[in-house]
């Protein structure tokens, strides 16, 4: 091996390390808790290999995302795995960046018309070690089986290493949808640059074009850009209610955020943040700046925020309005109310009663239950929350 790859699997060890650091559980200030007894948790299904995401089926049951590359359909007591993914997802168990890093098949979001198109969207990670982004798939699902696909947008440029890919996918009520895009973790001065994706969340047609009421941002611009200034999506929904987008971002060590999410907005990363690096020393001296679109609610120590829903339904009517929220480092269900910034921790005991709960991915199901995809390696597993007792 040549100094050259010495020194890159040394950058890459000491980048797993940092990263490793912030998801490492950290000491909160006190807050309201509601104990693992207040609810009831149903397994749906368990032994599922890193999960990512998972997407509600308008008849019941759920696609779920598998890192390494897995695409499962769970329904019926029953889980089969999709076939025909194409080459560049379904290839992952050699490549690096899904191996090594947090890339890999990351969302799943069903086109709006799902019920009669069966088309579906993934978003995974395209490239090598050395060069490498985020890319978003279209395919048609018959059954079982992807009978058609396309790539139909790649984030660039490309970067180098295994981290921030961002990934989330969300359908707008006017059919286009967002995209959020990780800022490549050691290139993060690139979300103020609006001739990069990268620390961006963009906004694409169905078939991966550019509407033409995008956002702005000047003459060399990427044109898809909705927003700027993110540091690592992993959040996004939409309020049915409202109308209002919220997305949360990871900080590093602290800073972590919940934004309401408006086009053409600059939210800041990495000039104005409350974000602590992972030595503990802050990112900026600059935490607010009127030129830039502040949090609603910020973490400090960092949950490391994963999985966004805005909660509308009866079993939980008191809960209306408010964003749920997982915590890969903090182990629990976040529910806060985005308008008083009230925050509650759900779940709280939940770690002594399983094997992990790193809580990946939020949803609400067709009937109001909380939907919690945990990632645990080899055992991920969907649970459904009830109200307890």
């Amino acid at each position: 091996m040549g100094q050259r790859s010495n020194m890159k699997w040394l950058s890459v060890a000491v980048t797993a390390t940092l990263l490793t650091a912030c998801l490492e559980p950290q000491s909160a200030p006190d807050l309201p808790t509601r104990a693992l007894s207040a609810f009831q948790l149903e397994t749906v299904v368990d032994g599922l290999e890193r999960p990512w995401a998972a997407a509600i089926l308008p008849e019941g049951g759920y696609l779920i995302t598998g890192k390494m590359g897995k695409l499962w359909r769970v329904e019926s007591g029953t889980t089969r795995e999709i076939e025909n993914l194409p080459m560049e997802i379904g290839a992952f168990a050699g490549n690096r960046v899904a191996e090594a890093g947090q890339g890999g098949l990351l969302d799943v979001a069903l086109a709006p018309n799902f019920a009669t198109s069966g088309q579906i969207y993934l978003s995974y990670s395209y490239g090598d070690w050395d060069a490498n982004g985020t890319a978003l798939l279209r395919a048609y699902l018959d059954g079982d089986r992807i009978v058609s696909s396309e790539t139909i947008f790649r984030a660039s440029p490309a970067k180098e290493a295994g981290s921030h890919f961002g990934g989330k996918i969300l359908f707008l009520p006017d059919g286009t949808l967002l995209l959020s895009l990780g800022d490549g973790f050691s290139l993060r001065e690139e979300a103020q640059k609006p001739a990069s994706h990268l620390g961006s969340i963009v906004r694409l047609t169905r078939d991966g074009g550019t509407p033409t009421d995008n956002p702005n941002f000047g003459d060399t611009a990427k044109p898809q850009l909705f927003s700027i200034g993110h540091r690592n999506v992993q959040g996004l929904a939409l309020d049915p209610v409202t109308g209002v987008i919220w997305e949360h971002e990871h900080g590093p060590r602290g800073g972590d955020e919940l934004n309401r999410l408006q086009a053409g907005a600059n939210y800041g990363w990495p000039i104005a943040t409350y974000g602590r690096d992972y030595q503990g020393a802050r990112i900026s001296p600059i935490e607010e700046d009127a030129r830039f679109t502040g949090p609603v609610h910020h973490w400090t120590p960092s949950i490391a925020p994963s999985g966004l829903a805005i909660y509308r339904g009866e079993l939980f009517a008191d809960w209306n309005g408010h964003a749920l929220i997982g915590g890969l480092a903090s182990g629990d269900l976040r529910r806060v109310d985005p308008e008083t910034g009230e925050e509650v921790i759900l779940l709280s005991d939940a770690k002594t009663e399983v094997d992990a709960f790193r809580i990946r991915d939020v949803d609400v199901d067709l009937d109001g239950a909380v939907l919690l995809l945990i990632e645990d390696g080899a055992n991920g597993r969907l649970i459904r929350m009830t109200p307890g007792g």
